[in-house]
């Protein structure tokens, strides 16, 4: 079996703003940016892997949630608990720059965790962990 990721989903509250920081931050592509219904579907991906996205959407889009689910949902978006991705960079130490001159919310600096990887974390406009490793 060959099985891939091809597109991991993360909320947002402000389209724009997590545009921006998923563009002009990490230097992201944008490869689709859909509306419906007033709502919109942004794609992005790092540039040279068309096979890998990331699309950010709405944090609630089925209309069988509550009102009551819906103010959980942007409760724990608020805390910044409810999503989040792990990266990957060859150059921890330069992407860290770029995003935090970027005006990204630092979470972690670049660190060495003591099982094995280096990383560091940023927290997008919506809240959601963003967490580098370096690739070894």
């Amino acid at each position: 079996m060959d099985i891939t990721i091809y597109a991991s989903f993360l909320p947002y509250d402000d389209p724009d703003a997590s545009l921006a920081f998923y563009r002009d931050a990490l230097g992201f592509e944008v490869r689709g940016d859909v509306g419906a219904e007033g709502m919109r579907w942004i794609t992005v991906g790092p540039p040279g892997r068309p096979g890998t996205c990331i699309v950010l959407e709405p944090p609630v889009t089925d209309p069988n949630v509550s009102e009551d689910e819906q103010r959980a949902i942007a409760s724990l978006m608020d805390k910044g608990v409810y999503a989040g991705i792990t990266l990957a960079t060859p150059d921890l130490d330069e992407t860290f720059k770029r995003v935090q001159a970027a005006g990204a919310d630092v979470v972690q600096e670049p660190t060495s965790q003591p099982w094995g990887v280096r990383d560091c974390a940023f927290r997008d406009p919506a809240g959601n962990l963003v967490r580098i490793n370096e690739a070894r």
